[in-house]
């Protein structure tokens, strides 16, 4: 019983510690690391969570760039991109793996966030 008690105290400790990490923004390097990983894979990577960790990461960071030009549509500012409407955008993973390759080693640092803004203001300007 001692023993369960402590490797559950030391899950937990670990659990707790790791969460913050969890909730921070992905990186361009995190993510391109994880999606070379999946593509390493090759059909095994089906099963992979990481599909879901990127798919999530993606949806998020869409879902705050939309709510961003809608709150500057609706403050009278101009948007910090002009896209098409949603689902109509012509934007294929293959093209978007390859802004986020073009972006140099040196500053993969940045948030995902981040790399998906700057790509969507050169690809759609007003």
């Amino acid at each position: 019983m001692r023993g369960t008690m402590r490797g559950l105290g030391i899950a937990l400790t670990a659990a707790l510690t790791m969460a913050p990490v969890a909730a921070q923004a992905m990186s361009v390097a995190e993510f391109l690391a994880k999606v070379n990983g999946l593509k390493a894979k090759g059909l095994l990577a089906i099963g992979s969570a990481d599909i879901g960790l990127l798919k999530t990461e993606m949806m998020g960071i869409a879902q705050a760039y939309r709510d961003d030009l809608a709150t500057a549509r609706k403050a009278g500012r101009a948007p910090h991109s002009c896209p098409p409407e949603k689902g109509k955008a012509k934007l294929s993973s293959k093209d978007f793996i390859a802004d986020l390759e073009a972006i140099p080693a040196a500053q993969r640092g940045m948030s995902m966030k981040t790399a998906f803004y700057a790509m969507m203001k050169r690809r759609f300007p007003c």
